[in-house]
């Protein structure tokens, strides 16, 4: 069966353009993103409040790639600080 995409699993994408891994950011029929990057945004001296805390960094990956990714599992607490906090499973693929 094909693998489908879906926001917060963890994917390994593995071609001979690519080689990274990360979380499924964002899910669409026409793309997704993964996550491969997190970091503390710096304070900015013009905005009174910060809404966004940090910055991603995302890589697109488009439906004719998907057969290059492998699912790893599936986290239902995407704020959680480590795996154990993030309760991860595999679901079926």
């Amino acid at each position: 069966m094909k693998y489908i995409p879906q926001i917060d699993d963890y994917v390994k994408w593995n071609s001979k353009h690519t080689n990274l891994e990360g979380w499924v950011y964002f899910c669409d029929e026409q793309y997704i993103t993964i996550e491969t990057g997190v970091k503390p945004k710096p304070n900015c001296e013009y905005t009174t409040e910060e809404r966004h805390k940090y910055i991603h960094t995302l890589v697109l990956c488009f439906p004719n790639q998907w057969k290059d990714l492998k699912y790893v599992y599936t986290r239902k607490n995407k704020y959680g600080k480590n795996l154990e906090d993030m309760d991860v499973f595999v679901r079926e693929i």
